[in-house]
């Protein structure tokens, strides 16, 4: 009997394999921690040859922005006005770094990126560069203001979790929204530069 079915190319399939290596990443990070999940590792734990993610991704910090990008996706910034837009962006970022594993590969490729000028322009224009955009479109604000939003509200989310390895909990995204939404709720004019 011949099958009418058309044969599959030899190989592993490739559909769904940034999905896979994504998953396998933020696993690793959360049960290694992110120094110890090493492109070799998070390979193993994807079930894919090392040479496949190398092929899409050029190093590990690469390869951790764009889980990143695919962990956070788009921008909520959604409300009946600014306020509403900036604590729904707030609980929103909040809740991004509180799932297992983004967290920690935030703050690790963050850390990173301090000390390495191409993962810094890779982390700059690949993941905060969109946001920054949209954020900027969406509230009528300048860069310099949005910058300083997602430094703080982002900085603060980012140095509770590296210092106790915990998310902030409710009560704290609460204070936050309560100390940040006031500075940004009415549109200021650009500072002069």
């Amino acid at each position: 009997m011949t099958s009418t079915a058309a044969a599959r190319p030899p190989g592993r399939p490739r559909a769904g394999v940034n999905d896979v290596v994504f998953a396998a990443t933020l696993n690793t990070v959360r049960e290694l921690g992110y120094a110890r999940a090493t492109v070799e590792r998070i390979a193993v734990a994807a079930g894919v040859a090392k040479s496949t993610v190398y092929r899409r991704w050029p190093s590990k910090g690469a390869l951790i922005v764009d889980c990143l990008l695919d962990a956070f996706g788009p921008a909520p910034l959604e409300g009946a006005d600014r306020a509403e837009a900036l604590t729904s962006t707030i609980r929103w970022i909040a809740a991004k770094i509180g799932e297992p594993g983004v967290g920690d590969a935030f703050a690790g490729v963050f850390s990173d990126a301090v000390s390495d000028p191409a993962l810094r322009e890779i982390l700059s224009t690949r993941f905060q560069d969109p946001y920054r955009i949209a954020f900027q479109n969406a509230l009528g604000e300048p860069e310099n203001r949005v910058l300083f939003f997602i430094d703080v509200v982002v900085g603060t989310l980012l140095h509770r979790m590296g210092m106790t390895g915990e998310p902030m909990v409710e009560a704290d995204v609460t204070a936050l929204i309560e100390m940040i939404v006031p500075l940004f709720a009415t549109n200021r004019p650009a500072d002069p530069a």
